[in-house]
């Protein structure tokens, strides 16, 4: 059995030196905290910041495509199919513009050839989908796919 001196000079075996000397452990045990970290840390994080982006952004297309229509209101409220298809068309692409509404008056009626009055209020809605790697039991109860609706009054 071969010996090794230790720094105050007493011989020690080789085996107990090494045991001793516990610099190696470190780098036997941080692949194991890195997989730990990444796997229980910062999938989840990715998950949760990957769905906050895509509501925020969805709901900036919302409040822009609001504010579209705020400067460009109908001109014959008699008739909106058209006005209502052109504005559709200014939305963004990546989150289509459904349920879209145009009330007019006080009566929570659509404006129609029967309902001329002031337009009041128009409200529409969007759908994102959630495509988490971690979180899905979390975030996707019982579908990974959300309506957001968007009300707004005309000025």
């Amino acid at each position: 059995m071969s010996t090794v001196r230790t720094c105050r000079g007493r011989k020690v075996s080789r085996k107990a030196s090494l045991l001793r000397d516990q610099r190696g452990a470190v780098s036997f045990e941080m692949p194991f905290i890195y997989v730990f970290l990444i796997m229980v840390l910062l999938l989840p994080l990715a998950d949760l910041a990957m769905a906050g982006f895509m509501f925020v952004s969805a709901w900036e297309s919302l409040r822009a495509f609001g504010q579209s229509i705020q400067y460009d209101p109908p001109s014959d409220l008699g008739s909106t199919a058209t006005w209502q298809s052109t504005a559709i068309g200014k939305a963004d692409s990546r989150y289509p513009i459904s349920n879209f509404r145009l009330i007019c008056g006080d009566g929570n009626a659509d404006c129609s050839g029967a309902n001329t009055a002031s337009p009041k209020y128009y409200s529409y809605s969007t759908t994102i989908t959630l495509a988490p790697m971690v979180l899905t039991t979390l975030l996707c109860d019982p579908t990974c796919t959300y309506t957001l609706s968007y009300s707004e009054r005309f000025q």
